[in-house]
């Protein structure tokens, strides 16, 4: 049954206040924290990923979204542009999409050869376990929909011009490769399912209920304590000293598009 808006929203921002202590915790703590982001196109990802930065500080946690490589990063060891972007101390990276382009679209778009497709495979597992021996906070989650309502919001996004922009010609793609992406889904899991790194699968099928789902499950693997910063007291504002604003007539100012509105 589908997560009603008024639970929803109340729920949401008690997880939001609570990704706030997370923050803190891991700025206090120096901590390096990933949060991977995977699964099929309109699966939710992005609504999620923008449900968790909403109300975060960008000098903190900032969202990774690479875009197709370039000529000369196609020459480069394959992860070499994800370690790039990996947190330093007190940060929090969102991956939206992540290294595992290579097992998904990549392999099944043909973008890789069979053996890229290969040598990724038994080299991930490996690049994951340097990251978390090297104390990086490392989860992965797969948001999982079924393609019936994975076809329903190709159709809305279709639709909608502020949503359009959503919808390339390769997710219109994946519609007829469905099972091709599903097997490459299963190997992929096989191979990078590990106890140093495992999946999380969230169930997107209610985009509601796979939002607090995914934020309540990755607040409660994480040891964060409530560390909120006090609450400060404002100043009295000291006398004035004869300051006096400029005239407007000198400064260009943005025209009152607002007071035109409900104006016949």
């Amino acid at each position: 049954m589908a997560l009603g808006k008024a639970l929803y929203e109340a729920e949401l921002l008690r997880l939001q206040t609570e990704l706030i202590k997370l923050q803190e915790w891991v700025r206090a703590e120096d901590a390096r924290l990933v949060v991977v982001f995977e699964g099929r196109d309109a699966a939710g990802k992005g609504g999620t990923i923008q449900r968790i930065a909403e109300h975060l500080n960008p000098r903190v946690a900032r969202i990774a979204a690479l875009p197709k490589p370039t000529e000369r990063e196609r020459t480069q060891w394959y992860f070499q542009r994800y370690v790039a972007h990996l947190p330093a101390a007190g940060e929090i990276v969102l991956f939206d999409r992540s290294w595992y382009n290579r097992a998904g679209v990549e392999h099944v778009m043909g973008f890789c050869t069979p053996a890229e497709h290969q040598l990724f495979l038994r080299q991930c597992p490996v690049f994951e376990r340097m990251l978390v021996e090297d104390g990086i906070l490392l989860r992965k989650y797969w948001f999982s929909v079924s393609d019936a309502v994975q076809e329903e919001r190709f159709r809305r996004r279709a639709k909608d011009p502020l949503r359009r922009w959503k919808l390339s010609p390769m997710d219109l793609e994946s519609l007829t490769r469905w099972e091709a992406y599903s097997r490459a889904k299963d190997e992929m899991l096989v191979h990078t399912d590990t106890a140093d790194a495992p999946w999380y699968v969230v169930e997107s099928d209610d985009k509601r209920s796979a939002r607090i789902n995914m934020i309540a499950h990755l607040l409660s693997s994480l040891p964060y304590e409530d560390l909120t910063l006090p609450q400060l007291v404002l100043p009295a504002r000291p006398p004035s000293t004869g300051y006096q604003r400029p005239p407007r007539e000198l400064q260009t100012v943005v025209p009152d598009h607002a007071a035109t509105l409900g104006k016949g």
